[in-house]
Order: C-alpha cells, then sequence, then structure tokens
C-alpha cells in the first residue's frame, strides 16, 4: 500500500511519534543539569558514625576529670605567693621566654604539613598544635597531644591517616632534639647524680653517647635514604630529606634551651644556665618514664635532688612554681579558650582553614 493512499490521521499519528522520537533522542545527548540528575543513593554509615558521639563525649569526659585531677593537686597559694615575690624584670623576661617557646613547638606540626601535603592554613595549623602541647603539658599525652590533635584536624576535614602521620612527626620532631641535646649535656657537662639513683657519672655519659648515636645514625640515614617512604605491615615509615632532618633537631634544641631559660631567669641567674638545661632534661625523662601528667611532683623532686645542695630549697620551689605558673597554668587557659572558640566554629573554620588551589 502506497504511502499516499493511507487515512490523514493515520499519516498524523506517524509523524507526531517520528518527532517525538527525535526530541527523545535529542534530548539524551544534552548533558543532565542539576535538576535532571538521577537521586544520589543513601550514605553507608561506617563505624566512625556510630561511635563518634559516643567517643566524643568519652573523650570530653576524659579531658574534664584529668583537668580536675591537675587542679587538685597544685598549691595554688604557693603559686601566687612564688609569682608576687619575684622581682618584675624576672617575671618579664620569664613570661617572653614562655611564650617564644610556644610559638617555636606551634610550629612543629607544619613540618607534618609538609610530610603530609594536606592544605590547612598555617594560623589554624599553629592554632591546633599550640591546644594540643598545651593540653599535652598539663593533663599528659595520650589525651592532650594525640587526643585534641585527632579531633580538631578531624573537625578541619583531614582524614585519620593524614592525623596519624602529624602525631608520628611531631612526636619524632620533639624527642630528636630532646636526643641530641641531651646525649651532648649528658658526655660534656655530666651532673653528680644522688646514691639513690644508682647510677654515677659514668651511666649518665654511656646514656649520652647512646643518644648521640641515635641522632647521628637518624642524619646518616636522612642523607642516604632522605625523602622515601617505606610500607612495613601496613604501616608508613617515612624518613624526610637532610635539611628537613635538621631542621627537626634544631627547632626541638632550640625549643628545649627555652624551657630551661625560663627556669634560669626565676632563679635570677644563681646557678648556671647549662646546669639548669641538665637537670630539666633529666627531669623530663623521668616525668615521661614514669606516667605522671604535667610530671607533677617527679619534676619537682628532680631539681630539688641535683640543685638543692648549692642553692636555697625555697628558692628552688619558689622558681620552678613560677615556671609552672608561666609555663602551663597561664598557656592552659588561653589554649582552653581557643579551643571552646574553634568547636563552636568548627563548620565555619573548616570551610575557611584551607588553602584555595592555585
Amino acid at each position: 500500500m502506497r504511502r499516499d493512499r493511507l487515512p490523514r490521521s493515520l499519516l498524523d499519528a506517524a509523524n507526531d511519534s517520528s518527532i517525538g522520537e527525535l526530541r527523545d533522542a535529542d534530548s539524551l545527548s544534552q548533558p543532565l543539569g542539576p535538576d535532571d540528575a538521577p537521586p544520589a543513593p543513601p550514605a553507608r554509615h561506617g563505624w566512625w558514625s556510630r561511635w563518634k558521639k559516643p567517643l566524643s563525649v568519652l573523650f570530653f569526659a576524659a579531658v574534664g576529670v584529668l583537668l580536675f585531677q591537675y587542679a587538685r593537686h597544685i598549691k595554688w597559694g604557693l603559686v601566687w605567693q612564688s609569682l608576687t615575690d619575684l622581682p618584675m624584670l624576672a617575671l618579664g623576661a620569664a613570661l617572653g621566654l614562655a611564650v617564644a617557646s610556644h610559638a617555636l613547638y606551634a610550629t612543629f606540626d607544619l613540618i607534618g604539613r609538609r610530610y603530609t601535603r594536606h592544605t590547612l592554613k598555617t594560623p589554624i595549623v599553629m592554632a591546633v598544635t599550640f591546644i594540643s602541647y598545651t593540653f599535652n603539658l598539663c593533663i599528659g599525652s595520650l589525651v592532650g597531644g594525640v587526643g585534641f590533635r585527632y579531633r580538631l584536624y578531624s573537625r578541619l576535614g583531614l582524614k585519620m591517616g593524614v592525623i596519624t602521620r602529624i602525631v608520628t612527626m611531631s612526636m619524632l620532631t620533639n624527642w630528636l632534639g630532646y636526643k641530641l641535646l641531651a646525649g651532648m649535656l649528658f658526655i660534656l657537662h655530666p651532673l653528680p647524680l644522688p646514691p639513690s639513683w644508682h647510677m654515677g657519672n659514668h651511666g649518665l655519659q654511656w646514656i649520652g653517647a647512646a643518644l648521640v648515636a641515635i641522632s647521628a645514625a637518624y642524619l646518616i640515614a636522612c642523607w642516604r635514604m632522605g625523602d622515601h617512604t617505606w610500607n612495613w605491615r601496613g604501616h608508613e615509615l617515612y624518613l624526610p630529606p637532610p635539611k628537613m632532618a635538621m631542621l627537626q633537631m634544631a627547632i626541638s634544641a632550640l625549643n628545649w634551651s627555652l624551657m630551661a631559660a625560663i627556669i634560669w631567669v626565676l632563679l635570677q641567674q644563681k646557678l648556671p644556665y647549662v646546669d639548669v638545661l641538665t637537670v630539666l632534661l633529666i627531669g623530663a625523662i623521668a616525668g615521661v618514664v614514669l606516667h605522671v601528667p604535667a610530671g607533677l611532683g617527679v619534676f619537682e623532686a628532680v631539681f630539688i635532688a641535683l640543685l638543692s645542695h648549692r642553692i636555697a630549697e625555697e628558692e628552688l620551689l619558689a622558681a620552678l612554681l613560677g615556671y609552672r605558673a608561666l609555663y602551663y597554668i597561664l598557656p592552659l587557659a588561653i589554649a582552653g579558650l581557643m579551643y571552646l572558640g574553634m568547636e563552636l566554629k568548627a563548620r565555619r573554620l573548616r570551610k575557611r582553614a584551607h588553602i584555595a588551589p592555585a
């Protein structure tokens, strides 16, 4: 049957159908707009989504308990009296040194940023480092140094693996400088230790030699195999380039030196600075070994045991209490306010914290 003999109604229907098919084909060739996109499948909630709130509550509870214990062991009257008895010049110099030390430590996580290549801005990174370091001094490294970093960096959008590498690099930086500085002082300037420590000067020198050897081995490894990453049993091992390794040791050693300078100034230079630095390094490792938050009691006991025969115990305790006030308590109050601000503005900071791509 010829086309011109078909009824007009059938011809019109055929034409409409072919035009509709052409329109459908043309619409398929066009890109989909935002309103035309198919609905996204429902997100799968992993273990972190289920446990995020309970873990956050547990974290805040642990912080509260540790802060209460820390405050309960402080003799506030003695702290205030020790501060008021100090000359204003010494107090101002010690405060300036404390600010310099905290500012220097706040740069440690910038090395972690260089390693992980995340894009958080420098002020945000330094603020997180300052908060975590201050809480680390007062309530211990597990909740302070580690817990606060995980809490804040995750709120700012970093993944857990990236945060782990930042924490590891920061802790490594801190103790690299310690090992080098302590090792050299223990070898070249050993202090006579109390008989109850069961370790003479030769024992301290042997420890110093071991610390220097570890530091030298790290530098040699970075020089030979620097800027390289290995995977060992699911863990990432990274050696920085030699320049970064030397920077780690330099800023860490300088930070420990600034901390000792605070006590030396508060003692009004009545003891050689090198002696104060050596005792500070011994006291720091004693507090870590005994797992005492902020080294409460242990730090003071080390100073009294090693220096009380050379300076009055009252003067020594006054300087140490002043050191705690300026380096621990005052920064803790500031860090607490900064932390509350970051928690309240977490979403806004998360949008603004990253460096815009070039």
